[in-house]
């Protein structure tokens, strides 16, 4: 297929006009116009790029690119290699980043959810981008997190002492540690989320609300596989996902 038409269709499918994101969402590195072989991964490292040139993609498509807002806009040293590498090759770089944390189905929290067992029942925050839902059978807290430990191959950072056995959660994947408060909100027995930070811990202890970190990287490659495997089925592309290991 033609460059531009994945761009179109990813677009459409995403409906990536929808969000004030951080970031410019589809292409943000031009290469080839025909695509056959692409490439996907979380973040779009240079082990990534080294990894997905090696393999012959035409595209990679990633969830955290480049031209972050507030960022240094300079093309330098890191951030020079990496384009100077996708420029040299004539390989493109999309990316997608909160319209792939929200889409109902190949979106992070979509399939994050559809992994642990949750049930979708609502959703809350900034851009409705939090998911509330119920386990079918309650488990205690220790369970759940051996659940989770073996679902995204990583052991969660668990805070909660006096939580209660867990049905009712809320989640959001990657670095979403300050909607915490609107979680306990909406009377939730766990918060699950990428990251912690230095309050979240109080405030799991103190209001019996566990909070589950259970990495950035570890809840946010379900989605960028779900719409690699999703591209390569409706347009016959080959698809292979790069995973860089990374513990946070």
């Amino acid at each position: 297929m033609l460059l531009n038409e994945l761009r179109d269709y990813n677009a459409s499918l995403l409906q990536t006009n929808l969000f004030k994101d951080y970031c410019p969402n589809g292409v943000q590195v031009e290469g080839r116009t025909e695509v056959r072989r692409i490439a996907t991964g979380v973040t779009a490292s240079q082990y990534v790029l080294d990894a997905a040139i090696a393999w012959g993609a035409d595209a990679i498509l990633v969830h955290h690119g480049y031209f972050w807002r507030n960022e240094d806009a300079t093309i330098v040293g890191i951030k020079k290699n990496r384009i100077a590498q996708l420029l040299r090759n004539d390989v493109s770089l999309l990316a997608y980043h909160l319209p792939l944390d929200a889409h109902s189905e190949l979106g992070n929290n979509a399939q994050l959810g559809r992994l642990l067992g949750l049930t979708e029942q609502g959703r809350f925050g900034e851009q409705n981008i939090v998911w509330l839902g119920s386990l079918e059978r309650p488990q205690t807290l220790t369970q759940f997190a051996q659940q989770i430990a073996h679902d995204l191959r990583r052991t969660p950072q668990v805070i909660g002492e006096g939580a209660g056995n867990i049905r009712k959660v809320a989640w959001c994947s990657g670095g979403a540690q300050g909607y915490f408060e609107a979680a306990i909100a909406q009377g939730v027995d766990a918060y699950i989320t990428g990251e912690i930070s230095e309050q979240n811990f109080h405030l799991a202890n103190e209001t019996g609300v566990a909070f589950i970190a259970a990495g950035h990287h570890a809840t946010e490659r379900l989605g960028i596989q779900a719409l690699g495997e999703h591209l390569a089925k409706q347009f016959g592309l080959e698809h292979r996902f790069i995973d860089q290991a990374n513990p946070v």
